[in-house]
């Protein structure tokens, strides 16, 4: 009788890891755009567009994506010094208090939850360092080159995931409704792709940002006075 064909896991896993029901908190974190939009800086469509625009062009997104695509290099190859050299790299970026907290509560939490469920030696290495944290996009890119997950399909994904969680965050600011949230999406997908592509032939010498309204946003979010966010 002939086995049974198991298929491969393709890019399943990312449709788990980037779920909102990952336990990872993203929902709590609005990357600054809170105060965006306490300011008046973010009140609509095309201004929310415009501010994401701005962060996949350069922000901290394209850093996170430049990182992603270097730790993920890292752990396909086993090469933990290069692994944890991205992550030191990933939390001296983070330019305000509250960035830094976004990414490693994310970070350590996905590490926490993926290596019991999904464990691999690079998931494995992360653990080992803490109570080092670890910052989200070396987490998730541990675990996608560990797991031989596609690279591009994994760099598309992280990065459509760092914007699904800012339009979602705009929709519950009510700075635009949930129609005009899949619009945005569906209007910056070239901008995703064109990031992951990006990210996909770079090295650590691309990485830098410029977006500074953003980020005095995250410095003046740590001050606001009412918030539904963390960040």
């Amino acid at each position: 009788m002939p086995k049974a064909h198991v298929p491969s896991l393709g890019a399943l896993p990312l449709h788990i890891w980037f779920s909102p029901a990952f336990p990872v908190g993203a929902f709590a974190y609005s990357h600054g755009l809170e105060w965006a939009f306490d300011a008046g800086d973010v009140k609509d469509f095309a201004s929310l567009q415009a501010w994401l625009v701005d962060l996949l062009d350069a922000g901290g997104p394209r850093n996170d994506a430049i990182l992603f695509a270097e730790a993920y290099r890292a752990a396909s190859a086993g090469d933990w010094p290069r692994l944890r050299h991205a992550n030191d790299l990933a939390l001296a970026l983070a330019s305000a208090l509250e960035r830094r907290l976004e990414t490693v509560a994310q970070g350590d939490a996905f590490v926490a939850a993926a290596g019991l469920a999904w464990a691999c030696p690079a998931l494995d290495e992360l653990a080992r360092r803490k109570p080092e944290p670890i910052a989200y996009p070396i987490a998730v890119a541990g675990a996608c080159g560990g797991h031989g997950v596609d690279f591009d399909a994994s760099l598309c994904a992280f990065v459509l995931s760092l914007v699904a969680n800012l339009t979602s965050a705009a929709v519950r600011l009510s700075a635009i409704g949930q129609s005009d949230g899949q619009r945005a999406l569906k209007v910056l997908t070239p901008k995703i792709i064109a990031l992951a592509s990006e990210a996909a032939g770079s090295t650590l010498d691309d990485l830098g940002s410029a977006a500074l309204r953003s980020d005095i946003a995250a410095m003046k979010h740590e001050t606001q006075y009412s918030r539904l966010f963390r960040s």
